[in-house]
């Protein structure tokens, strides 16, 4: 198959990697030139994304992250990156024969902040205005794709750097409530959209996340033992976040590697 990957950070590379492996051809669309030799690279905006003359194309993933530019606050980044794109890159798409179009979205969606439990049967209600955007990115995509699109809706991702939770360890002395929080290691992500691309009827879309809820503070407690820091103190009783599940992707038969 030819594999189109539209934004190609460190998830993207991951995943083009592994299907090249397995024999696939890629080809990889970003901002700024990129050094995989097994890829042919294209360097331009998906606001005005050229597709007419690369081979026809059989599978497109979707991983953007929002634009960071000066005039943009971080509403306008979401609505700029992931809905205002979402037109050219159907109108590119057009004459290929797509076949699968996996788009990488968020558990942003779900707004519950309560400590709620979160599976893939819950119906998306944002109470941010990213969340909202994010699903109106969902919808475009559903509609333009509707036989093909497949929504993938990761938790915290973590793998690449410990540098942000060993500095909230030494930072913080007191936590305000019990808030609970999601992980996804990169790896499996990576593999999870791989093995998307194999599966003959997939759902309409999956939650993707290691099934550990865990509350934040925890986390961070369990780092400030390790590192022999002095220990928070937690304020209250109080949940917030909430706890997902990613249950159909484990009926799909996929086994996280990091759980």
């Amino acid at each position: 198959m030819h594999i189109l990957f539209i934004g190609y950070g460190k998830t993207s590379q991951r995943v083009a990697k592994q299907l090249f492996q397995q024999g696939h051809q890629i080809t990889t669309v970003s901002r700024s030139a990129k050094e995989d030799d097994f890829a042919e690279h294209l360097i331009q905006d998906i606001h005005q994304l050229d597709l007419s003359q690369v081979q026809p194309i059989d599978a497109v993933y979707v991983l953007l992250a929002p634009a960071r530019h000066a005039q943009f606050n971080a509403v306008d980044a979401y609505q700029h990156t992931y809905v205002d794109s979402v037109q050219p890159i159907v109108q590119a798409l057009a004459r290929h024969p797509i076949q699968r179009l996996i788009v990488v979205s968020s558990t942003r969606v779900y707004g519950e902040h309560a400590g709620e439990r979160i599976d893939d049967d819950t119906v998306p209600q944002p109470i941010d205005e990213q969340g909202m955007l994010l699903l109106e990115m969902e919808h475009r995509y559903s509609q333009a794709f509707p036989a093909e699109c497949v929504i993938v809706r990761p938790s915290g991702i973590y793998g690449t750097s410990t540098t942000r939770m060993q500095k909230l360890a030494e930072t913080t002395h007191r936590y305000p409530n019990i808030h609970w929080s999601n992980r996804i290691h990169i790896d499996d992500l990576a593999k999870f959209l791989c093995h998307l691309l194999h599966v003959e009827h997939p759902e309409k879309s999956y939650i993707c996340t290691d099934n550990k809820p865990q509350p934040l503070h925890e986390r961070i407690l369990d780092l400030q033992r390790a590192m022999h820091l002095p220990e928070l103190v937690l304020e209250s009783e109080a949940e917030t976040g909430k706890k997902i599940y990613a249950t159909r992707m484990m009926e799909s038969g996929f086994k996280l590697a990091h759980d």
